[in-house]
């Protein structure tokens, strides 16, 4: 036995979806406006978690032009013992444009977790969040997903419904609608079916995404239900457990529910493994907000729980709560390797780092390349394009850390930049670049930001860079960043001493209208503009994110 810290997969990995297949445990998180899409992460031992592959081909769904938070959700991992096959089923939000939430869930399988996957299949528009069940008792598979509601007057956002579905054909029986929840949180979704001892167990994510998040549980003889409450009437697993009543209450922030004696915040969906020698474990979601505020940059990231069944058949915590912990006890004896989310890529070898992503669209030779050890980015479309931006990102992972590179640049044009930046969504980022002088006569170092989509340009604090090609590291702290950069192998300058960028988290950044904000998360990035023809590459180096412990 030993102990490990939570998250075990931190910045930007929500609603974990988790599995274990003999030795081998799986988590998918959803990826939203991100490509490639659905990353899933590999373990032996729970503690260590590293990128596996993406399930989704960037050919079968189209992210351009998507709004912060929608695009892909809450993929749910299935393993059918029966075929000896992988499911993956998901959703792709297209719209939240009035609360409408149109989305669309499809389902796959393949032979092997790595793939080739088969052909998204679709299931439904009902809502989101949908799972599937394998019943070994008699070979038949159910789905369930919310079904979201929209008329005045109903409990928002909907029922859980579950019906059985037909996995070659993609046909689905009678919609059951099962439950509105089990506790008065409300805002259940995430619906996932477990079978335990004779009953089929409904696990639901409840109280919305923020701090009044939580996990909750029923139980039924049938899998159509009716569903008995867990007898507790409250959360079996959260970071605030004191009680909320907020039936119908579409806000999804909660933030009366901030709990100040935890760095774990907003804990809730989750889904539930076995170990092979019976022991029982949630991964789930939660959020580490910045000190004294209420603020998340790192979006939500994946955490661990050790669970138990009590003598009526309940799941429950460990120790009994139902207060989510930032340690816990896991049944190897391991060391966990903090230092597997840091990055250090030199391009060697005629590849990228697999843990670089594309906001709204994906990755091809057209615009990003290796080339005799350096990565080449054609610059595109500017940084506000929610199309096609050249963008090469990797999931913010602590709130302390130094980010370094090295571009060179060419620029024949006032429009034309290459370099290094944090980035939420097509609305909030900032961007350290090389550039032409507004003159027209010199290259210089400056900064561009995006607050919330207005454009700040900062042309007072500007160095010139003669050579064309510069060093820029941006050191992260709390929210905070300072901009240094070199010519050679001197001492770093300062160019930018400190900036509030606090905003660049899910909260502070401007999401769909009557939403938190987002919920995704912040990503450091290396790129390039070409709004003159789309000529110009950043040839880049070297990519290097060291992480830090949190002073």
């Amino acid at each position: 036995m030993s102990k490990i810290e939570n998250p075990i997969i931190p910045g930007m990995a929500p609603d974990p979806s988790i599995l274990r297949v003999g030795e081998d445990y799986y988590i998918a998180n959803s990826t939203f406006h991100w490509k490639p899409a659905i990353p899933i992460y590999h373990s032996k031992d729970l503690a260590n978690w590293q990128l596996l592959t993406y399930a989704l081909d960037d050919s079968v769904v189209d992210l351009q032009g998507t709004n912060t938070p929608a695009g892909i959700w809450a993929p749910h991992l299935s393993y059918d013992v029966a075929t000896k096959k992988y499911w993956l089923v998901y959703c792709h939000l297209q719209n939240m444009a009035g609360r409408e939430f149109n989305a669309e869930s499809y389902f796959m399988s393949a032979d092997q977790i790595t793939g080739p996957w088969t052909k998204p299949q679709y299931l439904t528009s009902l809502g989101f969040d949908p799972s599937l069940f394998h019943d070994d008792d008699d070979g038949k598979h159910y789905a369930a997903v919310l079904e979201w509601e929209t008329r005045e007057g109903y409990q928002a956002p909907g029922h859980i419904v579950i019906a059985e579905v037909d996995l070659t054909t993609g046909e689905t029986g009678k919609w059951h609608r099962v439950t509105t929840g089990f506790t008065t949180r409300g805002c259940v979704e995430a619906p996932q079916i477990y079978k335990h001892a004779g009953f089929y167990y409904l696990m639901l994510a409840s109280g919305g995404t923020g701090y009044g998040h939580g996990i909750e549980m029923g139980r039924s003889k049938n899998i159509f239900g009716p569903y008995q409450p867990n007898p507790t009437g409250e959360p079996i697993l959260t970071s605030s457990p004191h009680h909320l009543f907020s039936l119908g209450d579409p806000d999804a922030g909660h933030f009366e529910m901030y709990n100040p004696h935890s760095k774990m915040q907003k804990a809730g969906h989750g889904s539930l493994v076995e170990t092979p020698d019976g022991q029982w474990y949630v991964a789930h979601l939660m959020s580490r907000p910045l000190p004294g505020q209420k603020l998340n940059p790192l979006g939500r990231e994946t955490s661990l729980q050790k669970m138990r069944w009590n003598k009526a058949g309940w799941l429950e915590m460990a120790d009994g709560s139902n207060l989510a912990k930032e340690e816990v006890e896991i049944p190897v004896d391991v060391q966990q390797n903090q230092g597997t989310f840091d990055i250090d890529d030199y391009f060697s070898n005629g590849h990228y780092d697999q843990r670089f992503m594309t906001p709204y669209h994906g990755q091809s030779a057209e615009w990003v390349r290796v080339e005799n050890g350096k990565l080449i980015i054609k610059g595109r479309n500017s940084f506000f394009s929610q199309l096609s931006p050249s963008i090469m990102a990797t999931r913010a992972t602590s709130l302390d850390y130094d980010l370094k590179t090295k571009v060179e640049f060419h620029p024949d044009h006032y429009s034309e930049t290459a370099g290094v930046g944090l980035y939420y969504d097509a609305n909030n980022w900032y961007y350290v670049r090389l550039c032409q002088s507004d003159d027209e006569k010199r290259v210089v170092l400056r900064t561009l930001q995006a607050k919330q989509g207005q454009r700040i340009d900062d042309y007072v604090n500007e160095v010139d860079v003669p050579a064309n090609v510069v060093e820029i590291k941006i050191h992260y702290h709390l929210g905070h960043v300072q901009v240094s950069f070199r010519f050679s192998d001197d001492d770093w300058q300062p160019l930018i001493k400190n900036i509030d960028l606090s905003y660049l988290s899910d909260e502070g950044v401007n999401g769909e209208p009557g939403e938190i904000g987002g919920f995704t998360g912040l990503f450091n990035f290396i790129g390039a503009v070409d709004a003159n023809e789309h000529q110009s590459y950043g040839k880049f180096s070297y990519y290097q994110v060291e992480n830090h412990e949190v002073n």
